[in-house]
């Protein structure tokens, strides 16, 4: 079923990624309509909405979800009540995007995934870098060949502790509880889920987890090793108490390698020989702007499907899952 202008949306959980990555997205992608915005803080959302020119606010998640007006919604809430709200919003039928991961493991993501699937509604998933013109160009260059044939992938991401981390107040990224591996949840998911849209499913995933500086009660270490179902190899570890930050992505092909970084828009390099092409391709003001475009060429197009699909996210899941032990 193709949709037709115009897609009324409301958000759930109108905090910090809201206010410049992802929810003015949802006011400049023509056809689509931010109307109406969800907190349950009275006063900030609605200071929110007024500072968006969003129409309606709400302090409960059902009043928005069961609003006539809206026809879909962006669930932007901490992961561990995205299950919770998935449901409401299939339940409603209505179209849905959830932020990332998906769930906090897997069996919730597979859960919301079958859900959406068997009753056949619209979801998303805010993997939003597949949908970003640096890696698109990456995966022009892998699937020209311009490095061979894959070989393997090393990623590494490594941080000094924040001064929240230091003072060991509440952060819930680093309640085991909401996120077992603490800001690896929170930012691996981003690059396992480009790597999957780069190579394909992993076939077999293990990994060590510990928590070095003792500073909350997530893990802060990480390392792993996997297998792509067509042979690739790789490795990557994700450690959150070093001197200093550092995040590489490299991928090794029989005649050549690509250099990227994941988080930062540094340039991304092609070696080849003794050539070096570099590019330099910056982000959208409202980073998750093209993601959103996508999202309403999948609903309004018959010729284009959304890079990020629900099917890799809940496999994302299961392999951050395998990584962390959980299963």
């Amino acid at each position: 079923m193709k949709y037709i202008n115009n897609i009324k949306w409301g958000i759930i959980g109108c905090g910090d990624v809201t206010e410049v990555k992802s929810g003015p997205a949802y006011q400049i992608v023509e056809g689509f309509e931010l109307k109406a915005v969800m907190r349950r803080d009275a006063t900030k959302v609605q200071d929110y909405a007024k500072r968006h020119g969003v129409e309606k606010y709400y302090t409960d998640a059902d009043q928005l979800i069961n609003d006539p007006e809206i026809d879909a919604i962006y669930i932007a809430t901490p992961p561990d009540v995205h299950l919770y709200y998935a449901l409401k919003v299939a339940k409603a039928n209505k179209i849905c995007c959830i932020e990332k991961p998906l769930a906090p493991n897997y069996q919730d993501s597979l859960a919301i995934y079958n859900t959406f699937k068997e009753k056949n509604i619209p979801l998303f998933v805010a993997y939003y870098r597949r949908s970003l013109p640096r890696f698109e160009k990456v995966k022009t260059w892998l699937d020209h060949n311009e490095i061979g044939e894959v070989r393997h992938i090393n990623w590494k991401l490594s941080s000094p502790p924040s001064a929240l981390d230091v003072s060991k107040e509440y952060n819930w990224r680093t309640d085991s509880n909401i996120a077992l591996g603490g800001y690896f949840d929170d930012l691996a998911s981003h690059g396992i889920d480009l790597l999957v849209h780069f190579f394909g499913k992993f076939k077999e995933v293990t990994g060590h987890c510990t928590n070095q500086q003792k500073l909350y009660s997530a893990y802060d270490s990480i390392t792993a090793s996997w297998l792509f179902n067509n042979g690739i190899t790789g490795t990557g570890y994700w450690n959150f108490g070093s001197q200093k930050e550092e995040e590489t992505l490299e991928i090794l092909g029989s005649e050549g390698t690509i250099v990227l970084s994941i988080f930062h828009e540094n340039p991304i390099q092609l070696k080849k020989g003794n050539k070096i092409e570099t590019i330099e391709i910056e982000h959208p003001k409202h980073v998750q702007l093209c993601h959103v475009e996508h999202m309403k060429k999948h609903l309004m197009e018959d010729d284009f499907t959304h890079p990020s699909t629900p099917y890799d996210a809940q496999h994302v899941s299961w392999v951050m899952d395998k990584i962390l032990g959980k299963i």
